[in-house]
């Protein structure tokens, strides 16, 4: 028998030996009803308990249909398996009444769970009520997130929808080796704080071929964050990728070591940001490549914010402490909806320095975008508009 053979033989005996050490839990066996309209958290909850005690691959799977969740935290700490997949064929649903979830926090919310890999699948947060009650100015509800991973590790999201949430789509905070692909987020782009994608406290994160459409930042990245990987993403509607807001706390951790790159946006506020707080803070972000990216009608193409002050109320109008450095900006093209389609406005107090603007060619209109630079030191080519602050 040929060695290719043997192979083969090897390959098919432990693909199928995989699938029958790995057993598949059912939301509807135990209990979960795929009317809409039936609870079906503790039938979700019950299957994570089996799934989890298992000491094998375990997997969670949900038919087609829709699934109404409460909310529900899938708690990983006790856990015997360390590989447990979620594949999801049907929606889950949130309660339309936003008076029901909207102070949890998270409506689905996984804690202390390593190896959890979700494929396919809707989350529908149903927000709409509550964007409605906000914009009103009536007292409401913060709301909630709709998909959270907190202090997990070794997580993949795969061919999921996450839409119209009362808040944040998806959260990863204090998480390591996270990979999400293949993601579609969306809301309206007047719909309020709904961050398609929201990273802090963690590292190894990549996001990977996704279409995200928000009414806030398509991808958000707050403190803490180091080796993050942005590539393959379409950003619009929406207030771009945005690093920060930075430098609310005195002592704050940075962001270091992120790559965007292959990213189109369309019709965004602002294309590739970071925003720090103008007031004192430890804080700072170093190591930061934006790459191969297209600007389709976007007001801030470039912008750097260092006296970043939402709505203009209780601004601390002080100089940021955020040290931003060695940042580089890489074959950048496209057109902005503003005639100045960069702007860097540094800390007055603490600079920034390493900027690096390669092959960036904006238009306004019929011409060139021009530029806008404070305290902001490094060098530009192949846009004269930069020559003059650089």
């Amino acid at each position: 028998m040929s060695h290719l053979a043997i192979f083969s033989l090897l390959f098919i005996f432990l693909f199928n030996f995989s699938l029958a050490t790995n057993t598949i839990y059912n939301v509807q066996n135990y209990g979960a009803k795929s009317n809409g309209q039936t609870d079906s958290s503790n039938a979700f909850l019950s299957a994570w308990k089996a799934a989890c005690a298992s000491t094998s691959p375990a997997t969670i799977y949900v038919p087609r249909g829709n699934y109404l969740i409460r909310n529900a935290e899938f708690n990983g700490e006790t856990c015997k398996s360390k590989a447990i997949i979620i594949r999801i064929d049907g929606t889950l649903l949130a309660p339309s009444d936003y008076n029901v979830i909207g102070n949890e926090g998270s409506w689905i919310k996984f804690e202390k769970a390593n190896g959890v890999s979700i494929f396919g699948g809707t989350f529908d947060g149903q927000g709409a009520s509550l964007w409605s009650c906000k914009t009103s100015g009536k007292n409401c509800p913060k709301g909630t997130t709709a998909l959270a991973f907190y202090n997990s590790n070794n997580i993949v999201i795969s061919g999921v929808t996450a839409q119209n949430s009362q808040m944040f789509h998806i959260l990863v905070d204090g998480c390591h080796n996270v990979k999400l692909q293949g993601v579609k987020v969306s809301s309206p782009g007047n719909s309020p704080n709904t961050d398609g994608i929201h990273i802090q406290s963690s590292s190894g994160v990549s996001i990977m071929n996704s279409r995200i459409g928000t009414g806030d930042d398509c991808i958000s990245i707050g403190p803490g964050n180091s080796n993050l990987w942005i590539e393959g993403i379409a950003c619009g509607p929406g207030h771009g990728i945005s690093i920060g807001s930075l430098g609310w706390e005195s002592q704050e951790e940075g962001v270091q070591n992120v790559t965007v790159k292959t990213v189109t946006f369309t019709g965004t506020e602002n294309g590739v940001r970071v925003k720090t707080w103008a007031r004192p803070s430890s804080s700072f972000v170093r190591g930061v490549l934006f790459q191969h990216i297209v600007m389709a009608n976007v007001q801030n193409p470039i912008i750097i914010d260092q006296n970043y002050c939402p709505n203009h109320e209780s601004c601390p109008n002080q100089g940021s402490g955020v040290k931003i450095s060695d940042v580089t900006y890489q074959d950048i093209h496209g057109t902005s909806s503003t005639e100045v389609a960069v702007k860097l406005d540094c800390s007055k107090t603490n600079p920034c320095t390493g900027i690096t603007l390669e092959d960036v060619n904006l238009s306004y209109k019929d011409g060139k975008a021009d530029a806008s630079c404070v305290n902001a030191g490094g060098r530009a080519s192949g846009f004269e508009e930069l020559s003059h602050c650089l």
